[in-house]
């Protein structure tokens, strides 16, 4: 089943479809726009307004911490109950080093805070922190989809991974809306969420 939408659409891969044109048509406006450079890079808000311009013309919840469980495969995300105080020590973590930086995104991809969009939303958050503290981007075309999908699943485990595949795509073409686009690219995200009840763990 489709996530209800604003769309009417019921069919997954029709809402996916739609989801990726117009999330894509609202990344562009957003960094022509030069909206992004006005939200303090690396806090909670900066990302609640960002999933929110990408979402708002598809989903209510846009911008919205969700309000059930999820997983993904075999990963549960941090749990309901924690999410807020879990934001508001993402918050306070230091962002003034490439690693500090990287850390700050692991625990951000671990928290997940909205029901769908946290890739996408994540990596554009990842990128304006990268952009202001140390004037790099990720090019995302230098990134392999397999290693980085496993190394973002062992990244609460084990950081060191998705350290050195991200370091090695930086480049200092930060005003280039080809590298910044490629971080929303479908080929990067699969973000099939399952929901589930407190009571289920």
């Amino acid at each position: 089943m489709a996530l209800e939408n604003k769309l009417g659409i019921t069919d997954s891969p029709l809402l996916a479809e739609a989801e990726e044109r117009i999330s894509k048509k609202k990344a562009v406006e957003l960094f022509e726009s030069g909206l992004l450079n006005t939200w303090e890079a690396g806090t909670f808000s900066s990302l609640r307004s960002i999933h929110k311009y990408l979402f708002e013309e598809i989903y209510d919840f846009a911008g919205e911490i969700r309000t059930v469980n999820i997983a993904k495969g075999n990963f549960r995300f941090a749990p309901l109950m924690y999410l807020e105080a879990a934001l508001a020590n993402i918050d306070k973590m230091p962002q003034s080093t490439f690693n500090e930086i990287v850390e700050k995104y692991v625990e951000m991809n671990i928290a997940h805070p909205f029901r769908e969009g946290n890739g996408r939303s994540t990596r554009i958050w990842l990128d304006c922190i990268l952009k202001k503290e140390i004037g790099k981007v990720v090019d995302w075309s230098k990134v392999d989809k397999e290693d980085y999908l496993l190394a973002m699943e062992r990244s609460p485990i084990r950081d060191i991974e998705i350290k050195h595949i991200l370091k090695a795509a930086l480049t200092d073409d930060i005003h280039s809306r080809e590298v910044y686009m490629k971080g929303i690219d479908h080929s990067y995200y699969y973000e099939g969420y399952t929901a589930f009840r407190a009571e289920d763990l």
